[in-house]
């Protein structure tokens, strides 16, 4: 794969968009009544970075001056739930010159000093509703400097030296002809923590543009984006935008010059909610996290109430999709298309599984090019199709500079083999024959049973297809006998019983070798899943861990 083509900036893909296209045409739609045409959002995410820059927030070294550990910008955290200031916020930043960061808006003043200090945050835009946990943190760290406030209607007062987002940007100067952003300029994306401690991955803007955002698959010319746009696009992501995989979502729909429908209440997964505006906004394309997102979109929907007539392309990313449950939705929805993706926040979307009416498969996936591919388990060649070895899922090309202020890792997380630098973000694979690839999950959550490995993520698939159960997480629990034994952490559907281990065995039997059947089944009222869809681990371990 050649990446000898410079890549383009974010910023000056979508000033080429934004002028191209008609001004009066939606570019974000929601919450509620808010919609913002693309003349106004171009505005207002300007207004943002001349008030970023105006505050001396900006690059102050070059990055061909840094290691690959190594920002010289300012940082900008975002703690807010999905608005369209989210996006401005991001956009505006990249204008500035300024790196954003995206912020899990249910960490504690504790994990916020500890996130935000360790990524040198010296900005934080942050929703009333959640700026009481900010203030706690704030005295812990000194480095942050500016704090703009976005009103949401909770009544929050505006915290000491902060100032009103909306002011700000009515205020704000324009922004200096010689701050040209860069595509060298950093995209920060913490990772999610549910395997590991969150770190901040650390992109090139540009590379994120190809690997991350998928607005290309190689880099390009700007007038190539332009010529590429689809305003009819109507794109709703029902993840938070704090998740990659929510902003990916949206920045995607941007640079193609479509629209990003927001539902009427961003601050949690409302059904109701999303399916109402998939019919009252022609959505074409929804993104899901999953099963803990598709089963209750499912659940909710009915053809004599809702009109989902638009939707052509559901996305699932972030977590696996089962194949009964697309089975389930093609049902519902004949004439849409799934597509499972597959990705890292230190790879970017590495392959796809599309499913459509009579097809719905899981497991085995397409690479996304020939940039993707399995390595040995010693990570030191490449593996043939057709290997049988479980090797190492990685990714060449187009990938992050490296983990920000940790060498060590960036080290281990982006080895070079045979002169070619890989992003390997931890997951089991196998190269099939056909140059398809087997996925088996994280190194993170396999299981040693008897000698014997298992992918939680597999058995969690074969498990799923029980109809009594709604959502589950496979877990391995300390046994005198086989060292760690496969339990399995469910919740039910509404009226059914409980599967038996016997039960589940039988229904497992073709699928899974018996190795890998759960030797325990724990039922209870709701899987626990961070608000971005992916298993809770550590929480399923210690219920699994717990007295029956």
């Amino acid at each position: 794969m050649s990446t000898s083509a410079a890549p383009v900036g974010l910023v000056e893909i979508l000033d080429a968009i934004a002028a191209a296209t008609d001004p009066s045409a939606p570019c974000v739609i929601g919450p509620g009544e808010r919609h913002l045409d693309w003349g106004e959002f171009t505005e207002r995410r300007r207004r943002l970075a001349g008030f970023l820059h105006s505050r001396g927030l900006g690059c102050n070294r070059a990055r061909h001056e840094l290691g690959d550990h190594e920002s010289g910008q300012d940082h900008l955290g975002l703690l807010l739930h999905n608005c369209p200031e989210y996006l401005e916020a991001m956009i505006g930043a990249f204008g500035a010159r300024v790196a954003p960061l995206n912020v899990n808006y249910r960490y504690t003043a504790t994990e916020l000093v500890e996130v935000l200090g360790e990524a040198g945050v010296t900005a934080v835009i942050v929703h009333d509703a959640l700026s009481a946990v900010l203030a706690d943190a704030l005295p812990e760290l000194p480095g942050i400097r500016t704090v703009l406030q976005v009103a949401d209607g909770s009544g929050a007062p505006l915290l000491p030296g902060a100032v009103r987002y909306e002011e700000a940007l009515s205020a704000a100067p324009a922004l200096p002809a010689d701050v040209a952003p860069s595509p060298d300029d950093a995209y920060l994306l913490a990772t999610g923590g549910t395997t590991g401690r969150p770190r901040a991955v650390m992109w090139r803007n540009g590379d994120a543009v190809i690997g991350c955002f998928d607005a290309a698959r190689e880099a390009q010319p700007v007038e190539a984006f332009v010529e590429r746009a689809r305003p009819g696009l109507r794109s709703l992501p029902t993840a938070p935008f704090m998740h990659g995989a929510g902003h990916w979502t949206a920045l995607r729909a941007l640079l193609a010059g479509g629209t990003v429908v927001i539902p009427d209440d961003p601050e949690r997964f409302d059904p109701a909610a999303i399916w109402s505006a998939v019919e009252r906004h022609g959505v074409t394309l929804m993104l899901i996290v999953g099963e803990s997102f598709a089963r209750p979109l499912l659940a909710e929907f009915d053809p004599a109430r809702h009109d989902a007539s638009s939707l052509n392309v559901i996305l699932s990313g972030g977590a696996p999709l089962s194949a009964a449950t697309k089975e389930r939705l093609l049902e519902r929805l004949p004439t849409v298309m799934i597509v499972d993706g597959f990705g890292a926040s230190e790879s970017g979307g590495q392959m796809s599984i599309v499913s459509t009416a009579g097809s719905a498969t899981s497991g085995v996936f397409r690479p996304r090019s020939a940039a993707t591919v399995v390595l040995a388990p010693d990570r030191t060649r490449v593996l043939s199709p057709g290997d049988p070895t479980i090797g190492w899922l990685a990714s060449t090309g187009r990938l992050p500079l490296g983990y920000l202020g940790d060498p060590e890792r960036t080290r281990a997380t982006f080895p070079t083999v045979d002169g070619v630098r890989y992003a390997v973000p931890g997951d089991h694979a196998r190269l099939l024959a056909d140059g398809s690839i087997e996925a088996f999950g994280r190194e993170s959550v396999c299981i040693n049973t008897g000698g014997e490995k298992v992918y939680a993520e597999e058995v969690e698939d074969a498990v799923l297809a029980h109809p009594a159960v709604r959502d589950c997480i496979v877990v391995g629990r300390v046994s005198d006998r086989w060292g760690s034994e496969v339990v399995a952490v469910v919740s039910l559907e509404a009226g059914c019983d409980a599967p038996g281990v016997a039960e589940l065995s039988a229904l497992l039997a073709e699928r899974l070798a018996r190795y890998k059947h759960p030797k325990s089944v724990i039922v209870v009222d709701e899987v626990r899943r961070s608000p971005a869809g992916k298993a809770d681990y550590a929480w399923a371990r210690s219920v699994s861990a717990e007295p029956a």
